[in-house]
C-alpha cells in the first residue's frame, strides 16, 4: 500500500529524505546492513539465551518463506503479534516484514472485546500469539478473517515444547512457530522492495480519545524516527545505542523503535524482559548486566526503588535512563538521580507520532519538561480558536514532520479531524513552550477538569501529592458536581496506611489554590495501569 499521493504529508516525506544520510530504501535495508556488519555479535538476550544478528536473519528469513509459501498469505496481508519481549518477537517482526506484509502490534494483555475489534479492524488474516492466550483465541477468531495461527511457547527459542490444543474451525490452520519456520527451511524468502512510502506497521492507539484505531506507519517514519533520534543524542554528546534492559514492551511504539529498530541498527543488544512488572526479576537482570540504558515510567521508578535488591545493582555504565508515558514526578526523578547518580530524561511522543516529538537529554535536561524538539519537524502551538499562541501561553501541541504517520487506517474521516490541510497532526495535548526551547505538557486535553470555569490539570495536583512522604501514588480525575459542575477527585495509594483524607486535603490546601484542592480523596490498594505501567486516568472516571 503506497502514501505517496496524499499533499498533505509532502513536508514529511520532504523530512525523512533530508534526515535519511544513511540512504535507507526502507526498513529492510536497516535490517540487513545491520545483520552483515554485525553477524557474529549478540543481538538479543532473554531468560538466559543468546541470539546473534546472524541468527535473526536466518531465523526470520526461513519464516518469511513460510508465510508467503505454506502459510498461504500475500503481499500487504496483515499479520498481529501478540507477544510479550520475548526472543520470537524479533523474529516474527522481521519475517513478517521481509514477506512483504504489514505488522499489527497487539497488547497481549487486551480483552476479548479489543482483541475482537483491533483483528477485525486491521482485517489481519493471521497472528503470531503467545500459547497461553488459546483460550481468548477460540472466542476471537471465529469472528475475523484470521485463517493462519502461529502459536509459540515462552520456551520454544531454547526447546520446541508442543502445541496447545486450539479446538479452531478447520478452515484455520494452527501451527507452532518453531514448525513454521523449519517448513521456511531451503526456500527463498520472496523478493520485495518497499519504498519509504509503504505501510510497515499499523500501531493501534490506546483509545483514550474514542474508539483504538490504527495509525499508519510507514517505512520512512519508522527509518525517519530511528535516524532522528539518533542525531538527537549525538547532538546531546549521549550514545542511544548499547547494552540495553529491556522492559518496555515491542508492541508499544516506543520499545518497538528502540530495541528492534534503533538499537538494532547499530549493533547494540536488548536484554529482553517478558514479565516488567517482576520487579525482583528485573532487578536480577539488572544485577547482571552492565547495562549502559534504560527506559521506564514513574510506576516502575518507584516500584524498583522499593526493593530491597535495589541498591545491589552496578549503576556504574548507566548513560541515561528514559521515563514516557505519563508526566514524571518531581519527586521520583530526585530520589532516582540521587540513588544511581545518572539524570533522567523524559521525553514525549504517540502512537501517532512514531514515538518521540521531543526529549531531554542528560546534558541539558531540566526535569518538569520533556526536552526540546527533535529535528525535521515542525511544532506549533494552538489555542481553541485555532490560532498559534504565543511563546509562554497553553496551547495544544501540533505537529508535522518526518515522524507523523500516513493516517489511520481506513478511517478517512479521522485522518481529516487529525490531521490538517498542512499536514500538522493534532496531539490533543496541552503544552507550554518555555524561553529557552523547553516544552512543558500540561495535560491532555480531555483530562483536564472544569472546576466552576476555571482549568484544572490533574498533573499538577499529582505531582504535589505525591510529594507528600506517606503518598507511593496517585492520579487526579474529574467528576460531576451540581454546584461546580465539575470536582477534584484524588485516587491515591499511601505508603502508610494512617495517612487519612482529611490530613492530604490539608496538605493539598498548602499549595494549591483552593479551586484545585480534592473535594473527594480515596483510598486504594492498586490503581489501573497499562501493560506498559501509565496509570489509566479514563478507568478510574
Amino acid at each position: 500500500m503506497n502514501f505517496s499521493t496524499d499533499p498533505r504529508f509532502n513536508f514529511a516525506r520532504q523530512q525523512i529524505n533530508a534526515a535519511n544520510e544513511e540512504g535507507y530504501t526502507s526498513v529492510l535495508d536497516l535490517f540487513q546492513r545491520a545483520c552483515t556488519e554485525f553477524a557474529d555479535d549478540i543481538a538479543f538476550t532473554c531468560m538466559e539465551q543468546d541470539v546473534t544478528f546472524r541468527e535473526i536473519d536466518e531465523m526470520s528469513a526461513k519464516f518469511a518463506a513460510y508465510l508467503r509459501s505454506d502459510g498461504g498469505l500475500a503481499h500487504g496481508d496483515r499479520v498481529a503479534i501478540q507477544l510479550p519481549n520475548l526472543i520470537q518477537y524479533p523474529v516474527a517482526a522481521w519475517g513478517i516484514l521481509r514477506a512483504g506484509l504489514v505488522l499489527v502490534n497487539t497488547n497481549p494483555m487486551y480483552t476479548e472485546r479489543e482483541l475482537r475489534h483491533q483483528f477485525q479492524d486491521s482485517g489481519a488474516k493471521a497472528i503470531v500469539m503467545l500459547s497461553d492466550f488459546s483460550d481468548a483465541a477460540k472466542k476471537v477468531i471465529p469472528d475475523t478473517d484470521i485463517k493462519l495461527v502461529v502459536s509459540t511457547h515462552a520456551l520454544d527459542m531454547i526447546e520446541a515444547q508442543p502445541a496447545p490444543d486450539y479446538k479452531l474451525d478447520e478452515s484455520v490452520r494452527v501451527v507452532t512457530l518453531p514448525i513454521a519456520i523449519s517448513l521456511g527451511e531451503g526456500k527463498a524468502p520472496p523478493k520485495i522492495s518497499p519504498s519509504l512510502n509503504d505501510l510497515a506497521v499499523l500501531q493501534y492507539t490506546g483509545g483514550t480519545t474514542g474508539v483504538a484505531k490504527g495509525a499508519m506507519l510507514s517505512h520512512g517514519n519508522i527509518i525517519g524516527s530511528v535516524t532522528q533520534v539518533k542525531k538527537h543524542f549525538a547532538e546531546g554528546d549521549t550514545v542511544i545505542s548499547g547494552l540495553l534492559i529491556a522492559p518496555m514492551p515491542i508492541y508499544h511504539i516506543f520499545g518497538f523503535c528502540v530495541y528492534l529498530c534503533s538499537n538494532f541498527a547499530s549493533g547494540g543488544r536488548s536484554v529482553l524482559i517478558p514479565n516488567p512488572r517482576n520487579f525482583d526479576a528485573l532487578l536480577d537482570v539488572m544485577k547482571a548486566f552492565p547495562f549502559t540504558g534504560f527506559a521506564s515510567v514513574n510506576s516502575m521508578l518507584v516500584a524498583l526503588m522499593n526493593s530491597p535488591k535495589f541498591d545491589e545493582v552496578d549503576w556504574s555504565h548507566l548513560q541515561w535512563t528514559g521515563v514516557g508515558g505519563a508526566a514524571l514526578v518531581p519527586d521520583i526523578a530526585e530520589e532516582w538521580e540521587r540513588r544511581t547518580k545518572t539524570r533522567l530524561i523524559e521525553g514525549y511522543g504517540l502512537s501517532e507520532t512514531t514515538s518521540n516529538l521531543t526529549l531531554n537529554m542528560p546534558s541539558t535536561r531540566r526535569i518538569g519538561t520533556v526536552g526540546k524538539p527533535m529535528g525535521f519537524q515542525e511544532i506549533k502551538l494552538v489555542n481553541a480558536a485555532g490560532q498559534q499562541v504565543a511563546d509562554g501561553e497553553e496551547g495544544e501541541v501540533w505537529v508535522r514532520g518526518l515522524q507523523v504517520m500516513m493516517g489511520y487506517w481506513q478511517r478517512p474521516e479521522a485522518t481529516n479531524e487529525a490531521v490538517d490541510s498542512e499536514g500538522f497532526f493534532k496531539t490533543g495535548d496541552v503544552a507550554v513552550k518555555l524561553e529557552d526551547g523547553f516544552y512543558k505538557i500540561v495535560d491532555r486535553i480531555k483530562d483536564m477538569i472544569l472546576v466552576s470555569g476555571f482549568n484544572v490539570y490533574p498533573n499538577e495536583i499529582e505531582n504535589v501529592i505525591t510529594s507528600h512522604a506517606d503518598v507511593l501514588e496517585c492520579a487526579v480525575v474529574g467528576v460531576k458536581d451540581e454546584q461546580t459542575g465539575e470536582a477534584v477527585k484524588a485516587v491515591i495509594v499511601r505508603s502508610n496506611s494512617n495517612l487519612t483524607a482529611e490530613q492530604l486535603t490539608a496538605f493539598c490546601r498548602k499549595n494549591l489554590t483552593p479551586y484545585k484542592v480534592p473535594k473527594l480523596v480515596e483510598f486504594r490498594d492498586e490503581l489501573p495501569k497499562s501493560t506498559v505501567g501509565k496509570i489509566l486516568r479514563r478507568e478510574l472516571r
